[in-house]
This record gives C-alpha cells, sequence and structure tokens, in this order.
C-alpha cells in the first residue's frame, strides 16, 4: 500500500452506525444475491448489541472500508464475527490486517482460544481463515466453524 491508501484501524463509534451498516450488508447482499435485512438486527444498534465486544472499524481517508468484531462468548473463549471490506478493497491485505488486530485485542484480553463460522459456499472466506492458521471444528446446517488456540500448545 502507499501513501495515498493508509489506513487506520479504530473502535466503532456511535457516529459510525450508518455507514457500517451499510457497508456489511452490502458485503451481504453481493453474496447472497438479495437480502432480507430482518435478519441482521444486531446492525440497527452497534453500541448497543457490541458493547461487550471489541468492534474494529477501518479508515482508509475519511471512508470506513472495513470492520470486524470480537465477541467474549466464556472466560477463555472470543468468537470474531462481522469481517467484512468494501468490494472495492478486497485482495489489498485489510482482512488480513482487521484479523490480526482482533487476535492481538484477543490476547491482550487474555482469551486462550477464538472461534468463528461462515457459510460453507464462502470459498474465499474459507481459504482466507484456513491461510490465517484456522481449522475447521464441523460443518453444520450448511455453515463451517473454526477455531484458533492463540496459546502455544
Amino acid at each position: 500500500m502507499d501513501q495515498t491508501s493508509a489506513i487506520t484501524i479504530v473502535r466503532f463509534q456511535p457516529d459510525d452506525q450508518i455507514e457500517v451498516k451499510t457497508l456489511i450488508l452490502a458485503g451481504l447482499a453481493e453474496h447472497w444475491g438479495v437480502l432480507d435485512p430482518s435478519l441482521n438486527p444486531d446492525l440497527n444498534d452497534i453500541a448497543s448489541t457490541y458493547k461487550d465486544a471489541i468492534f474494529l472499524v477501518v479508515w482508509q481517508q475519511a471512508r470506513i472500508i472495513g470492520t470486524g468484531a470480537l465477541v467474549p462468548r466464556s472466560n477463555r473463549t472470543a468468537e470474531i464475527v462481522r469481517m467484512s471490506v468494501a468490494a472495492d478493497m478486497r485482495r489489498q491485505g485489510i482482512a488480513s490486517q482487521i484479523l490480526k488486530k482482533l487476535c492481538q485485542e484477543a490476547k491482550a484480553a487474555g482469551y486462550e482460544r477464538i472461534v468463528l463460522e461462515t457459510t460453507e459456499t464462502w470459498d474465499d472466506a474459507i481459504g482466507f481463515y484456513l491461510h490465517f492458521g484456522f481449522q475447521v471444528t464441523h460443518h453444520l446446517d450448511g455453515d463451517v466453524y473454526f477455531v484458533l488456540d492463540l496459546l502455544p500448545q
């Protein structure tokens, strides 16, 4: 990335609400072809829904181009959700930077394990998580589930 494409990763702020929701829903609509907004009620008030989570927003200049959240599931496990990168910004390492930052945040918070899930037909996402070191734990109802242990084995 050159100087003009530098990005900043920061915590979600309430002023980010509309742009973050729009970005995530656009990615889902692109993947599915259609979108039922009622299936994503967590995006109607991100600050409240994710108040116990670490919700990251990626800025490039004055535009939000990516998101990712780390949600506590137990004292030792957190789940990554809402990973999204603007369509015109993909394949530039942005998702990798988000994922690295979420893993760093998880370690700093004392989590030992990160889990996540995605749709079995989302081949790019599956390949991305496998390349990063996540391992498939199981498949269920059209989804594939992953784990990444943060502690040395």
